[in-house]
């Protein structure tokens, strides 16, 4: 990570701590620090001394599922350290886990003073973003009790209530305040000569609501070991491209990270769920249009992911209209928050519904998975929600009114609900923001794919041919419009949207492959559409830039306006396959595994646009979240494209 920020991940919780292991808890930054589970810091400070004074690391922390470091005590080359200090660290499903070792380097009894300070200030993730917001929190209070073996950190505003609790095996010699709130733990070592003495401190967060009983592991390593079995589940069976090491590499590497992005979610019957979280740091929470897209990839290889996704975001889907949270009947929620603010209506995302997309993902998820696995059962435990989804398209939708699936800027949320969801994104080539209700061509191929395949659903499982063929009818109805009105004959290619006035916003994007994936367009538009994302202005050699260069809009470390996005790739390429461009198919996997080479096979969120040419190495977004299941299942979306070629 930019900031010197290295990142441990399991499940809804995760840790980012610094070169020596140390969480500071200082704000700013493009990541926070401290130790996180479902969207509050439940360690603000961890911080290690030796004799008084901060050690410096030797080996600093490498990223991994594990944190490992060496330390030494600062001194000069007259004076070599006194100790050397081993630290390692891991998290687990509310936990953290250290595990420190200190060792003589004299002949000769030693004693050594080690102190590890601590605190939680249970920040809401949303306190710590880069705007500075600050929400007020009347009546809120926080407590510290010292314990036999460490000490307690308590938080409570009305019904809202939350702990960490800090325990140390041996238990410390004491604790001492700090005057700002944090506590010191202290240890007093002997060591005989060359001998070493061992620290295990345990970390357990209790965020409000949950009442599970948890064990948490002694060690880091028997931490680790439950990551590594997990992640061995999700890597065993899976066959991987001989002749195409790097692309396998890539592969193992991104259904690794996908074990670990599992958080719980609760589906229609109240069954305790697991599905892929967005990504780490800033969305380690269930958003609906990740999850779709993440096990759409992965469909073909672990269609566990679509099993539990699809169930999950039923339960959530919306049943009556609410402003504030943009729900409608019918709508896929788009995310899910746990925290405090959403918990007192502070931010609108405890249920959010505030995308465009998302329900005819799930449709389209569900036809595939169907189609997939033969597995009838969901197809008709959903068919309610499916039915529910498919009359939001037709009514709030738009579909029916508009011709179209459109949106409308959000003021307390989201101004743009598509994929490309930053102010701005949705803009001409001169950068002018799209103006009134938004129809997002992406959206629109979506929607074309849902009803094709909810149709073809209600008639093998359903057993409803009238329902199908309005379905169909829809579809062919929605291909005609999109041609006529979305392709821009002097660029032969489609805008990026229509805007409230239905006039077409001619920024060329590299959304235009979306349809192609989705099977929108003919087969003459759809070639023309490919060949031309291959131009050098829109492919910089580490994959298609989400807006071309060379216009006015173009910033190649823009989020959505010049930037690399593995999954927007991944989707690009899928639909170049499927018009049969497999040699430009082709070559877009091979510049994002090349990518992914590059950075130990794992592709992050975002790249930046900048081109291969005068940049040999991919240069990273900064403030790109470095674990991403999109990105992580992107990898098994190339090899479904392409093969092992």
């Amino acid at each position: 990570m930019t900031d010197r920020h290295h990142l441990l991940v399991h499940g809804g919780t995760f840790a980012a701590v610094g070169d020596g292991g140390d969480i500071s808890g200082v704000r700013g930054g493009s990541s926070p620090d401290g130790l996180f589970v479902r969207d509050a810091r439940h360690l603000s400070r961890w911080q290690l001394t030796v004799d008084g004074a901060v050690p410096e690391a030797l080996t600093p922390v490498a990223d991994g599922d594990m944190a490992r470091c060496v330390l030494v005590p600062r001194g000069g080359r007259q004076e070599p350290p006194a100790h050397t200090l081993f630290r390692e660290q891991a998290v687990g499903d509310g936990s953290f886990v250290e595990s420190l070792k200190v060792t003589s380097n004299r002949p000769v009894p030693t004693t050594v003073r080690l102190a590890v300070t601590a605190d939680a200030d249970f920040t809401d993730q949303f306190e710590l973003r880069s705007d500075y917001r600050t929400y007020a929190k009347a009546g809120a209070t926080r407590s510290r009790q010292v314990l036999d073996d460490g000490v307690e950190f308590a938080y409570q505003r009305g019904e809202w209530r939350s702990c960490t609790t800090v325990t140390a095996e041996p238990a410390p010699d004491g604790v001492e305040e700090t005057g700002t709130g944090a506590r010191r733990m202290v240890w007093t070592l002997d060591l005989e000569p060359h001998g070493t003495a061992e620290l295990a401190l345990r970390v357990m967060a209790r965020p409000h609501g949950d009442k599970r009983a948890l064990r948490v592991p002694r060690s880091p390593s028997a931490l680790n070991e439950q990551l590594l079995a997990l992640e061995g589940e999700y890597v065993q069976g899976v066959s991987f491209p001989t002749g195409w090491p790097e692309l396998a590499a890539a592969c193992a590497r991104g259904l690794s990270d996908l074990a670990s992005l599992q958080v719980r979610a609760t589906g229609l019957d109240g069954e305790e769920l697991h599905v892929p979280a967005a990504g780490a740091p800033w969305f380690l929470t269930l958003l609906g249009r990740d999850a779709l897209l993440t096990s759409l990839f992965a469909l073909p290889y672990r269609p566990q992911l679509a099993a539990a996704t699809l169930p999950a975001l039923a339960a959530t889907q919306a049943t009556a209209v609410g402003p504030e949270s943009v729900s409608q009947p019918g709508k896929i929620v788009h995310e899910v928050r746990h925290g405090e603010l959403a918990h007192f209506g502070q931010v609108p995302y405890g249920r959010y519904y505030g995308s465009v997309d998302a329900t005819p993902l799930f449709l389209v998820l569900l036809g595939a998975y169907v189609e997939q696995t033969g597995d009838t059962a969901l197809a008709r435990r959903l068919e309610s929600n499916a039915r529910a989804a498919v009359g939001w398209m037709l009514d709030h939708g738009g579909l029916t009114s508009r011709g179209y699936l459109v949106y409308r800027a959000d003021q307390g949320g989201l101004a743009n609900q598509n994929w490309k969801d930053s102010p701005g994104a949705i803009c001409g080539a001169d950068g002018t923001r799209a103006s009134g209700p938004v129809m997002a061509a992406g959206a629109q191929g979506y929607a074309y794919d849902a009803l094709r395949r909810t149709a073809w659903v209600a008639r093998t499982v359903w057993e409803d041919e009238t329902y199908a063929a309005l379905l169909e009818q829809a579809a062919a109805d929605l291909r005609d419009r999109f041609q006529q009105d979305f392709w821009m004959r002097d660029h032969s290619f489609p805008a990026l949207a229509l805007d409230g006035e239905g006039r077409q916003v001619d920024a060329l994007a590299s959304d235009a492959g979306h349809l192609l994936w989705s099977g929108l367009l003919d087969k003459e538009y759809g070639e023309l559409v490919g060949r031309r994302l291959l131009e050098p202005d829109f492919f910089s050699g580490w994959g298609v830039r989400t807006l071309a260069s060379g216009q006015a809009a173009y910033h190649p470390l823009s989020y959505h306006r010049g930037s690399v996005w593995p999954h927007d790739n991944a989707l690009i390429t899928l639909g170049l396959s499927r018009y049969g461009l497999h040699d430009e198919a082709r070559t877009v996997a091979h510049a994002l595994v090349d990518a992914a080479t590059a950075a130990g096979h794992r592709l992050p969120e975002v790249l930046a646009g900048y081109g291969r040419d005068t940049h040999p190495e991919p240069v990273p977004y900064p403030h790109a979240c470095v674990r991403e299941s999109r990105s992580a299942a992107a990898p098994l979306a190339l090899l479904t494209a392409v093969g092992g070629a």
